[in-house]
């Protein structure tokens, strides 16, 4: 049997190694650069959010992509949840909703409101239609939605089919 030159099989290792890396690639924020005011939040989400949050628009995918494979660390997907801006910038000011995990203050100030606007923008573009109401209190929905194969729920746990159970928490 013939070996290779040393330095064939040295360009062959390294050519499998840039395809391998090119094919992983890294996914491009979905709103226009022009845009300022929507390119700037996005571009703060992809580098302050994207470890932990899938979201399309600022071309994020969490930990993984797989929800089987998933981190613990990963947040909501927000492609297939949809939020309001005083949940997002909630969120952002005080780590999440349960504190274990998510770093509060994340973003601060201005850029904070900016994120927890465009989040509140686009998030649930995969979910179908935003429900009559949700964001309204005062007839039972909370300002989250999440579209499952059982139907949509409120962020609070409260389903679209029945808004005046109110008694679930996140």
């Amino acid at each position: 049997m013939t070996r290779l030159p040393k330095s064939i099989t040295l360009a062959a290792a390294a050519l499998a190694a840039s395809v391998t890396f090119a094919a992983c690639g890294e996914q491009k924020i979905e709103v226009s650069k022009s845009d300022t005011s929507e390119y700037r939040p996005a571009q703060l989400f992809k580098e302050r959010c994207a470890g932990c949050h899938t979201f399309k628009q600022a071309g994020t995918h969490g930990s993984a992509a797989n929800i089987r494979t998933r981190e613990r660390t990963d947040g909501p997907n927000f492609n297939v949840r949809h939020e309001c801006t005083e949940r997002v910038l909630y969120a952002i000011q005080n780590g999440g909703f349960s504190g274990a995990i998510m770093p509060g203050n994340i973003i601060v100030g201005e850029d904070a409101k900016l994120v927890a606007q465009f989040v509140a923008k686009y998030a649930g573009s995969e979910a179908g239609d935003r429900p009559e109401g949700t964001g309204d209190a005062s007839n039972g929905y909370s300002c989250t939605s999440l579209r499952s194969d059982t139907g949509t729920t409120g962020g609070d746990d409260v389903t679209q089919d029945d808004p005046g159970d109110n008694t679930g928490g996140n």
